[in-house]
């Protein structure tokens, strides 16, 4: 068994969380950043009210975890590859991290705020803590960090009265900006907005330290599943993958009951923040079990298959695509659309980019961003990691004399 090689289920998987991200992200394009928690100052339909509610519970915080997961595994698998042929993972690993870093500093910078490749390549430096730890120590520490980040989901206050106001100046400006607004003034909106919290320094850097720790279980639960092999050989673990499957029911019970307390109650934050990794860890598994039944052959499969493949072209083209549509220098459809719509929408898109994705890796071996991150990271142009050359073996004057024999007389 090659443990280095290319899984297509977890590329199918990665697949598959694009899809249930483009549809969380569409209530960003859609609202802004602020405004789609804010939904009344929209004029929301009742079809609009459930379907936030909907997405809140079985997409929204869900799908994003996967893509986490996907990234610590990768992580692993990255080492392991680097490493049997003899080279060093750290070097490369910063290369790569400086370059997520960079890509997503320009992503949120010039098309979309909503960007976690900046994030994912800062966190990376993180993770290097953990990434020659044994699977059970990475377990014990994600499952211990899920129960840290889940409290601190208890007891989230209600905005003050000072609060309420900056949010609703700043939706209403949003509304006004995003749907007519030029690129000049969205850009120029984007980057002097302000914050509609009164936090104090203090609180703040205390959430930014936070913030990696919030995705860190998702983190380290994918480098676990990595050394432990998973995935790789997906009918022969389809019975572990059914089990870990009935984490949908619990997650799916927490944030239905996160929704339905509302903001307000206590104990909502940690519903709703100890029901979305779970029910990540429960989709994965019941897609990787459906993965293991499926025939390769199927379209469906390898859409996702193709999606996965070019993650990051993918990701960054739907971000492309829907400023386009809904900001002033495009369609201006912004906050217009209605929930369902989007997310109906959002299908649709994908669909589009799953197309694309199949016809290009008929003709090339990766997507173009994926290509120029290998370059970068491998330093290479073929964007291949070169095997470090083996040590020329010194000659033994001894055995030499040993094999010619005495000289001669």
């Amino acid at each position: 068994m090659n443990s280095y090689k290319r899984s297509t289920t977890v590329d199918a998987i990665r697949g598959l969380s694009l899809l249930g991200i483009l549809m969380a992200n569409m209530l960003i394009f859609q609202y802004g950043m602020f405004g789609k928690d804010e939904l009344h100052y929209f004029q929301p339909s009742i079809l609009d009210r459930v379907s936030h509610d909907m997405l809140r519970v079985f997409v929204e915080a869900s799908f994003m975890p996967i893509f986490t997961f996907l990234f610590g595994y990768s992580m692993v698998k990255m080492r392991e590859s680097l490493t049997a042929k003899g080279l060093k993972y750290g070097r490369s690993f910063t290369r790569r991290s400086i370059l997520l870093i960079l890509l997503g500093f320009l992503h949120s910078t010039f098309i979309w705020e909503g960007d976690i490749l900046l994030f994912y390549g800062i966190v990376g430096f993180f993770l290097l803590l953990f990434v020659k730890r044994k699977p059970k120590t990475l377990i014990i520490w994600g499952t211990l960090l899920l129960a840290l980040v889940s409290a601190f989901g208890y007891g989230m206050l209600e905005p003050s009265a000072a609060e309420g106001e900056k949010m609703e100046k700043l939706v209403k400006q949003s509304i006004e900006v995003y749907s007519s607004g030029s690129y000049s003034e969205i850009f120029q909106f984007r980057l002097n907005g302000d914050i509609p919290y009164d936090l104090p320094d203090w609180l703040l850097l205390l959430v930014v330290i936070i913030i990696p720790l919030m995705n860190a279980p998702m983190f380290l639960f994918g480098m676990a599943a990595a050394k432990r092999g998973r995935f790789l050989h997906p009918s022969m673990e389809i019975k572990l993958y059914l089990r870990w499957s009935l984490l949908i029911p619990v997650g799916l019970g927490l944030k239905t009951a996160g929704v339905m307390l509302g903001n307000s109650n206590s104990w909502s934050g940690i519903l709703m923040m100890l029901g979305g990794p779970l029910l990540a860890l429960g989709y994965l598994h019941l897609f990787a079990s459906i993965y293991a039944f499926s025939s390769r052959q199927s379209l469906l499969i390898r859409a996702f298959e193709a999606v996965g493949r070019m993650s990051l072209t993918n990701y960054l083209s739907q971000s492309v695509i829907c400023v386009l549509i809904f900001y002033g220098f495009g369609l201006g459809l912004f906050g217009k659309l209605g929930v369902l719509q989007g997310a109906l929408l959002a299908i649709l898109i994908y669909a589009i980019l799953a197309a694309i994705s199949l016809l290009w890796l008929k003709r090339f071996r990766s997507g173009p961003i994926e290509r120029l991150l290998r370059i970068g990271t491998y330093w290479s142009w073929s964007g291949r990691a070169k095997p470090k050359p083996l040590a020329p073996v010194a000659a033994d004057p001894v055995a030499e004399l040993r094999t010619e024999g005495p000289p001669a007389s």
